[in-house]
């Protein structure tokens, strides 16, 4: 089960969210068919978005994160609603790279260590809020940790990870998020440096059968977590035909005018699902009109 717990020191300044993505990556891995670095790069993205997405104040916000380096796996973007319910896609689904010299999957080749991670929040205002930092290891992992430093300045630790299977299913998935709010003093900075230190690689830790909640108090050990909140997430898609008819109708008359004359059946594509959406020239002359 995706379970996602968020947990806070006693004093009220730590906080953690830690996730098991398991399912939720492996749905990523069966719609899109990633080969397993990509897998890996993709998963870890999207397991971030989920616990960012969970961490905003409202359940009907949600974040973005582009991360577009240099590697051949071209741009990823993953999507999370307040609820920390996510979906991601990426550019090059298969990427096939050597190991990295660790004898691991080589996500940083995959990504590449030269780009920028957007950040943009949709929190209800007129205008959407926007954030750019660049990439500093193409790790995911140290990415996000980055952007909360330069961008938020929020004292952050972010844990990643993806285990893939021989048959490229996902094994395991997960990940963790620390952050110190105001207030924290020496000795809590202390206990946290030392716990991340004695962390397991996340992956391993689920691979184990470690919970989220297992997790965030280990992160949190010495501080007397308690819960927050505990949900359920999921890869969950919002795409509908009502959205998919807005998006056509976006791009003006002259454009669906043309593609209901040179085609009968025009295919709209999801990227996040691969759900199709299917309309006849009538149909498209229709939406001219609204």
């Amino acid at each position: 089960m995706n379970n996602l717990v968020r947990a806070i020191s006693w004093d009220g300044s730590v906080i953690c969210c830690a996730v098991d993505s398991t399912r939720m990556v492996g749905e990523a891995e069966r719609i899109h068919q990633t080969s397993a670095t990509v897998t890996a790069a993709m998963g870890r993205l999207l397991t971030a978005s989920s616990m960012m997405g969970s961490m905003m104040k409202n359940t009907e916000d949600s974040v973005t994160l582009r991360l577009a380096g240099d590697g051949p796996m071209g741009a990823a973007i993953a999507v999370a609603e307040g609820t920390g319910d996510a979906r991601c896609y990426v550019v090059n689904p298969v990427v096939e790279i050597p190991l990295n010299q660790y004898g691991k999957l080589d996500v940083a080749g995959a990504v590449g260590k030269k780009g920028t991670l957007s950040v943009v929040k949709e929190v209800g205002l007129p205008e959407p809020v926007m954030s750019h930092s660049p990439i500093v290891s193409g790790e995911v992992a140290e990415d996000i940790t980055y952007y909360y430093a330069m961008s938020e300045q929020v004292p952050t630790v972010c844990g990643l990870g993806v285990l893939v299977n021989p048959d490229l299913s996902v094994k395991a998935a997960g990940g963790y998020l620390i952050q110190l709010l105001p207030g924290a003093d020496e000795s809590a900075i202390d206990q946290i440096e030392k716990n991340v230190n004695a962390l397991p690689p996340v992956s391993q830790m689920f691979d184990e059968g470690m919970t989220a909640q297992q997790v965030a108090f280990r992160a949190l050990e010495g501080l007397e977590p308690q819960i927050l909140d505990e949900r359920v997430v999921s890869y969950r898609c919002n795409c509908s035909r009502e959205r998919v008819e807005r998006a056509l109708v976006s791009i003006g008359a002259e454009e669906l005018m043309r593609l209901a004359e040179e085609q009968k059946v025009t295919e709209v594509d999801c990227h996040f699902c691969n759900k199709k959406y299917r309309f006849n020239s009538d149909e498209l002359r229709n939406l001219i009109q609204k």
